[in-house]
């Protein structure tokens, strides 16, 4: 018994050994480096107190600050009562909605901004007002999911109580819904907030010159102005504030938490709930639509009509490039495949781990979802430049980078399939005398097939539109689709312009495409 037991610990064992050697290698490596760079000068500690007392430091902290506070605020405003209807009713074609929901938040952040530009009237599409709608279109989905899935558990017979004693609606949603609904708040609050305190994309495309945050400056400092120990010092100033903010709203989740009802079937909405029902998700969809409809007609705009000249350019040379675009197109692919297979091939094991109850694993697998991208980027440049492992002139690095944000994904994709694998399954499979492998191969895997698909098609479609890391290790002759983009809005002229919003539709249309097939495959196995 003793050695079969000793046997199951090390079989464990060997299951966590590959993702916390990932990490190591590619995530608290380059933290490390971040803090040498950022605290060590000349072989002595030198903390850096006059980069982050200096007057540049407040300005941009108190702007990342308050983007993400009011982005937050907007984003709940305008997903509760989408979060509402999808929740609380069934109608036809409900699924396809929120599918159709879901696609904003899986866009390449570049895309988003680069659609507030064609949507946005010239004065405007580069103001604070852009940055903020942008974050509103690319996070509703985080609330409608979480707030909407929470909402749905919720026993609709305490309204009904609350009713029958004379409490009127406004009171019943001020001190019953909204308290209730405490807890799936909070997670979404603090979603949306590090996911637009760390927005990188989206300021930089539409915020300029005039208008940075801590992300946005660890890059204008180290790629820009090459003063590498002030990105280093934000860059710690950030992993700080976003540290910071995962203990506030862990523990503000624990405090608001309590016991679900679990809900009865959802109703068809009559009467007046059907009226509102149908504008609530009528005009959210029509919203969500203009941004990405915007884009596609600017694309399709040459001189005074329509026509497809920047898509047939794409093959052509351009001087904002060292390659043609559809090679960066090629490259995207590329890489979000070799990204996909390895966040698989370490997803995979790091997902079993947790399943079994490695709970220390399971933080440590999300510590790169709370990290910015850009920082992870940086961190890379200043860790991979030595041997062994000399990365940073390899486009091999950029897949290990973009696998690394991807990864997080994978793992939240596969976890709750694990778990709900019966395990009677296994043991009985185990007294008919298969072997752990076959257990896998023949009960395991069957089950997970379609989870898998879904993992790997996140896993793909984050990688393909990922940018806050790629375009600090990318080569300049090896870009992606979001670095060329980058590149040519930099540069003036309607022609880059112009290819800049066509290499965006072809982008967006990739990523749309695996998002919704990665959607149907869920459904589609919720059904069986």
């Amino acid at each position: 018994m003793d050695r079969a037991r000793r046997a199951l610990r090390a079989r464990h064992a060997a299951t966590a050994a590959l993702p916390v050697a990932f990490l190591a290698v590619f995530f608290l490596w380059p933290l490390v480096a971040i803090l040498e760079r950022s605290l060590v000068v000349e072989g002595s500690v030198d903390l850096p107190f006059d980069v982050l007392t200096s007057d540049l430091t407040r300005e941009v902290a108190w702007f990342t600050l308050w983007q993400a506070t009011v982005s937050t605020a907007l984003t709940l405003l305008v997903g509760l009562p989408l979060a509402w209807a999808l929740s609380r009713f069934r109608f036809r074609g409900r699924s396809a909605v929120e599918a159709l929901v879901l696609v904003p938040f899986v866009l390449p952040t570049v895309v988003v901004a680069t659609a507030f530009i064609a949507l946005l009237p010239d004065g405007v599409e580069r103001s604070v007002w852009a940055i903020l709608l942008a974050h509103v279109f690319f996070n509703v989905a985080v609330v409608v999911r979480i707030v909407g899935a929470f909402w749905a558990g919720l026993d609709e017979r305490l309204w009904e109580a609350a009713a029958t004693l004379g409490s009127p609606p406004v009171d019943r949603q001020l001190r019953l819904t909204l308290p209730l609904l405490g807890p799936a708040l909070a997670s979404a609050a603090s979603i949306v907030f590090l996911f637009c305190f760390t927005s990188f994309g989206v300021i930089v495309v539409l915020g300029g010159p005039r208008y940075a945050t801590l992300e946005s400056e660890i890059y204008n400092q180290a790629a820009r102005l090459f003063d590498l120990r002030t990105a280093a010092a934000l860059a710690l100033l950030q992993l700080a504030a976003v540290a910071a903010t995962v203990l506030v709203s862990g523990r503000l989740e624990r405090r608001l938490g309590g016991g679900r009802a679990r809900g009865r079937p959802a109703p068809r909405p009559v009467g007046r709930e059907r009226l509102v029902v149908g504008a609530i998700v009528a005009g959210s969809l029509a919203l969500l639509a203009l941004p990405p409809l915007a884009l596609v007609l600017r694309s399709l705009s040459v001189g005074d009509g329509y026509g497809i000249d920047h898509f047939t350019s794409l093959a052509d040379e351009t001087p904002a490039l060292f390659v043609a675009p559809w090679h960066a197109i090629a490259n995207s692919l590329l890489f979000a495949t070799g990204a996909t297979a390895i966040a698989l091939a370490v997803g995979i094991p790091a997902a079993v781990a947790v399943a079994r109850g490695r709970g220390g694993l399971d933080a440590l697998l999300m510590l790169p979802l709370g990290a910015s991208a850009a920082m992870l980027g940086f961190g890379f440049l200043l860790a991979f430049d030595d041997p062994p492992l000399d990365l940073r002139s390899s486009p091999a690095i950029v897949p290990v980078a973009q696998a690394l944000v991807a990864l997080p994904f994978v793992v939240r994709s596969l976890v709750p399939a694990l778990r709900a694998v019966d395990a009677r399954l296994r043991e009985a499979a185990a007294v008919l005398g298969a072997t752990p492998g076959q257990v896998r191969r023949h009960v395991e895997l069957p089950l997970l097939a379609r989870p898998l698909a879904v993992a790997a098609g996140l896993a793909f479609a984050v990688s393909l539109g990922e940018f806050g890391a790629t375009v600090f290790v990318a080569r300049a002759d090896w870009p992606t689709v979001p670095v060329a983009i980058f590149r040519f809005l930099g540069r003036p002229g309607a022609e880059n312009v112009g290819t800049a919003m066509a290499l965006c539709v072809v982008l967006m249309a990739i990523v749309a495409a695996v998002a919704l097939l990665s959607e149907r495959s869920l459904l589609l196995g919720g059904r069986r």
